[in-house]
């Protein structure tokens, strides 16, 4: 039983060390935690184990808790602890997919058992995962990350390339897009996979904690510093770091985490002592790091640094032959998730979902999933406010469309001046007029010098 694991959660220090005792004891390995932030970096996909916490709790609670650990994997068995007045809030709980709950006060053997059954569970779980993947089925990657384009059979042909490597990695791509969720599929599919996974958003590190929270303290490096503490990048050890949107980082901080990047040590403050970290480091931005690095607010060392490998994410505008299979998708989970009956979509939603923009990208589609799971509908364009909208956003597109057909004409399909006169990057020129079906063939100016077709060259 010691290969799986018990992720205990409770912020009273004297409750969580007898209940950690009486699971050791029976057998179980137990790794115990007095708040939820820590124990989510120890859940994956291929986590072999349960999750038993408080309900209770400062800072994140065990309801947040249990819808982020459903979020990564809704088949992790979550038990709730509750105290007498929460027991309602347990039940519903369990309508939401928690597996169990207990009531405060417990005996450790109650707990014990309930803990087996769900480690069971957990064990069928991903027995059944390994042999549907033995069996030739559609694999992990392409369940976390679907899609028939070309661009995402690419994405995730190059993931599987990487994963089983140490190679650092920088993901690009608009909000929405999966950033994450790719970052977790190249931690699953490595050798770290059984170490701890630490997301840090850079763009919401308190400005005065940085370093504290990133690379530990001793006891007395700066007032109030009572004891030593581990930081994010010490904890990790073994593991991957997900430094998310890097671009948010600020600049001074930037020199010291290339500095670990380089060397693979880190210090802690009010330390002399460099400590060796063994971590991957994963970096997710939307933002263009190269215009970042022109503008100044990103050191073109630290880039060149991170995008040892490059992953971009497609947006949906960029894909959208797959959208109406991924809302079936993400419908078929929600119903799962909330514990409904299958759910047939219509095909006018379908051809609703379809016609629609998505500038939020997959999660946006997955929130309209959930909504039209629990019964609150798409509000489909058929109110006049909608439609209206819809129009104004066709007219505005026509005319986008005739504005880049013009400058073509104007340029004898030479691209260059046409990016330059209108203000946007070449890449987002491309872009327009994949969209909307512009060649510039058919503006004055001849295929490729081999005769072959060449839409793009300038």
């Amino acid at each position: 039983m010691k290969s799986a694991t018990v992720l205990l959660v409770d912020d009273e220090d004297e409750l969580r060390r007898s209940t950690a005792q009486s699971l050791d004891l029976a057998g179980f390995s137990v790794r115990d935690f007095a708040g939820a932030e820590r124990a989510l970096d120890f859940i994956t996909q291929g986590f072999n184990g349960v999750v038993v916490t408080d309900i209770r709790m400062p800072g994140m609670d065990g309801m947040t808790l249990m819808a982020r650990i459903r979020d990564i994997d809704p088949d992790i068995p979550v038990i709730l602890a509750t105290g007498h007045g929460d027991v309602q809030l347990a039940v519903r709980a369990m309508r939401e997919g928690a597996y169990d709950f207990v009531e405060k006060p417990f005996t450790g053997q109650h707990l014990a058992d309930m803990a087996a059954r769900a480690l069971d569970r957990r064990r069928l779980v991903l027995e059944n995962r390994q042999l549907r993947a033995v069996a030739g089925k559609r694999d992990d990657i392409e369940a976390r990350l679907p899609g028939r384009t070309q661009a995402m059979i690419d994405l995730r042909y190059r993931l599987r390339a990487v994963a089983g490597t140490d190679a650092d990695a920088l993901i690009i791509g608009d909000t929405g897009t999966g950033k994450e969720v790719t970052a977790r599929a190249l931690h699953d599919l490595s050798s770290r996979a059984a170490r701890p996974f630490v997301a840090i958003n850079c763009a919401a590190l308190p400005a005065t904690l940085i370093e504290s929270e990133l690379f530990g303290h001793e006891a007395g490096a700066f007032p109030g510093a009572m004891r030593a503490r581990f930081g994010k990048f010490e904890h990790a050890r073994g593991g991957t770091v997900l430094l998310d949107e890097i671009g948010s980082m600020p600049v001074d901080l930037q020199a010291k985490l290339l500095r670990v990047i380089q060397e693979r040590v880190i210090t802690r403050l009010g330390s002399n002592e460099a400590l060796p970290l063994d971590v991957r480091f994963v970096a997710t931005s939307k933002a263009d790091l190269e215009a970042e690095v022109a503008a100044g607010r990103f050191r073109a060392d630290l880039l060149y640094r991170l995008n040892v490998v490059t992953l971009r994410l497609p947006s949906l505008s960029a894909r959208r032959e797959d959208v109406p299979l991924l809302f079936l998708q993400l419908v078929s989970e929600a119903a799962a998730r909330y514990r409904r009956d299958d759910i047939e979509v219509p095909q006018r939603v379908i051809a609703e979902i379809e016609r629609r923009e998505w500038p939020g990208n997959v999660r946006e589609l997955r929130n309209a999933a959930d909504r039209y799971v629990l019964g609150l509908g798409l509000q489909l364009a058929d109110d006049a406010g909608d439609a209206a909208a819809s129009r104004l956003a066709e007219r505005v597109a026509d005319f986008e469309k005739g504005v880049i057909a013009g400058a073509l004409s104007a340029h004898g399909g030479s691209l260059k001046p046409v990016y330059e006169t209108l203000g946007i990057s070449r890449k987002t020129l491309y872009e327009k007029m994949q969209k909307y079906g512009l060649d510039k063939r058919d503006h004055g100016r001849e295929s490729g010098a081999n005769g072959g077709p060449d839409h793009f060259r300038d």
